[in-house]
């Protein structure tokens, strides 16, 4: 049993942040990184199936802004290497949260070297840049508004207060990108949605990234079928009207069935991750706790 929980768990790292290198989680010891294992944040991304379908529905929600889109169609090799998009985004989102200060610091900067140089004129005619303020709350917003909701509907609930705790706590990466007047409740994430509606377009591109994501390929059978599970939850965490605007809105019956699923698959990914981002956190900064007993 032990040698099937360390293929599957060798399989599932090779889609994630893990598998890319360069951070070690377990130094330097007793460092908390930005947030610290008390924080909202520690808790909602510490949980490896509720942010793997978390962060396929922020890619869906995000690539509804039209030129949210244009930055990743004509900077990224996302078509080709949609994998390593993931694995990439993935990084940065455990970097940021569970890694040393330094660490997450110098990821950040990377960053905003590298959205210095995402600039570029959308279909529509409109200039874009990756550094935009307001397109920084855009993408921000679509990630941290799924990655909640992905731990709210496969974790446990959280008080309102709670979960304004959180928006309040990852403002901090978003700010820190270059984003202004960023959300830092869940009723202004709620809000700031609702006035982005106008904005947002589901067109043949828009389709194609839906499609490949449909399509990602995956190193096994079971990391195959796993995979098609956590896309269509993805798909089921949008906001209703996002949903809808894909085309691809179902019946209560299947979402359920959908819902259903998700829970079946989340107990084996947990079961077999014993060394995540969030799992090596932890094992650093207790460690000074351990050298104290």
């Amino acid at each position: 049993m032990e040698r099937i929980r360390q293929r599957f768990e060798k399989q599932v790292i090779g889609l994630t942040c893990l598998a890319l290198g360069g951070i070690d989680y377990e130094s330097p010891k007793g460092d908390p990184g930005l947030f610290g294992p008390g924080s909202l944040c520690w808790q909602v991304h510490g949980d490896f199936p509720a942010m793997l379908c978390g962060g396929i529905s922020a890619l869906m929600l995000q690539m509804l802004h039209p030129l949210a889109l244009a930055g990743v169609w004509d900077h990224s090799t996302f078509r080709e290497d949609m994998i390593g998009r993931l694995r990439r985004t993935s990084q940065f989102i455990a970097g940021t949260t569970f890694a040393s200060r330094a660490d997450a610091e110098a990821l950040i900067a990377r960053v905003r070297r590298i959205h210095a140089g995402v600039v570029g004129t959308a279909p529509d005619g409109r200039a874009y840049a990756a550094s935009d303020p307001e397109l920084l709350v855009w993408v921000h917003v679509a990630e941290t508004r799924s990655f909640l909701a992905g731990y709210l509907q496969y974790v446990q609930p959280l008080s309102e207060a709670q979960q304004d705790q959180y928006f309040d706590e990852v403002a901090r990466i978003a700010e820190a990108l270059g984003a202004t007047d960023v959300p830092r409740s869940r009723q202004a994430v709620e809000a700031y949605l609702e006035r982005m509606r106008p904005q947002l377009v589901f067109d043949d591109r828009t389709a194609e990234v839906l499609t490949l994501l449909f399509q990602a390929p995956a190193p096994s059978l079971a990391t195959g079928l796993a995979g098609k599970v956590v896309t269509r939850a993805g798909l089921d965490l949008l906001p209703d009207w996002a949903r809808t605007m894909t085309g691809l809105a179902v019946s209560r019956s299947r979402r359920r069935a959908i819902q259903q699923a998700m829970r079946g698959v989340a107990p084996a990914m947990r079961w077999a991750l014993r060394n995540s981002a969030a799992h090596r956190a932890h094992r650093r900064v207790d460690a000074t706790q351990d050298a104290s007993d």
